[in-house]
């Protein structure tokens, strides 16, 4: 079995500053995210928000049974962080480095441009276990704050972070790819997002990529 670089049982909140903790730091990048999250969410109401929308939305139909891989989406984001805490610091730090940026750079944008996207039915067409589940996003979701789309940005950085990884394996890599498109498409068919929301996350994570892992495309480089 594969021995962990850090022995996390040893981690003390006193001890975070040394060379074997440090890196934990990064962590703390989500309680900034968190408290600009319910500040915008509170402070800037709906009717202040410019509505996104592009054709593409209305080609898109209603589907609770994406609702699985956006779900998934929040254990994809433990399980990544996780396996990279224990056992690849450097890739700990780089995707970390991504969610960072992509969150301020969306946090900056839901501030100075707000969205809304006004996409989710008002009635399901169908009634079941996913559609509950789809009903109880939507109540503890609002529909503000959604341009660029974090759900796809994070994504996209996990799968730049597995994809570089170079003791996982290929049908793993394979499979957090599927996970991540579907994860991406889950946010238009469950209308969590538009699909501008998709789109506007791409140059986010560009950003974030060479922020992140510039040093590691260099490296690359200099190797050819």
């Amino acid at each position: 079995m594969k021995k962990p670089m850090v022995d996390c049982r040893a981690f003390r909140l006193s001890k975070i500053n040394d060379p074997q903790f440090s890196h934990l730091k990064l962590l703390f990048g989500w309680v900034v995210y968190f408290l600009l999250y319910i500040l915008t969410e509170n402070l800037i109401p709906a009717e202040d928000c410019t509505p996104v929308y592009m054709w593409l939305d209305d080609v898109i139909p209603f589907h609770e049974i994406f609702v699985i891989p956006y779900v998934f989406w929040y254990l994809l984001i433990v399980i990544s962080l996780g396996y990279f805490l224990l056992y690849d610091i450097e890739n700990f730090k780089g995707l970390q480095k991504f969610i960072i940026v992509t969150q301020l750079v969306a946090m900056l944008i839901y501030i100075v441009f707000p969205s809304r996207q006004d996409l989710r039915p008002t009635v399901f067409p169908r009634d079941n276990f996913l559609t509950d589940i789809v009903r109880l996003l939507y109540s503890v979701d609002t529909n503000t704050g959604v341009c660029p789309s974090l759900h796809c940005a994070y994504s996209l950085g996990i799968a730049s972070a597995w994809l570089k990884q170079k003791d996982a394996s290929i049908l793993w890599k394979l499979f957090v790819v599927v996970a991540v498109i579907l994860i991406c498409l889950s946010t238009t068919f469950i209308k969590q997002h538009s699909a501008v929301d998709f789109f506007a996350a791409i140059p986010v994570c560009l950003l974030a990529e060479y922020i992140a892992y510039g040093k590691y495309w260099k490296m690359r480089k200099t190797i050819k």
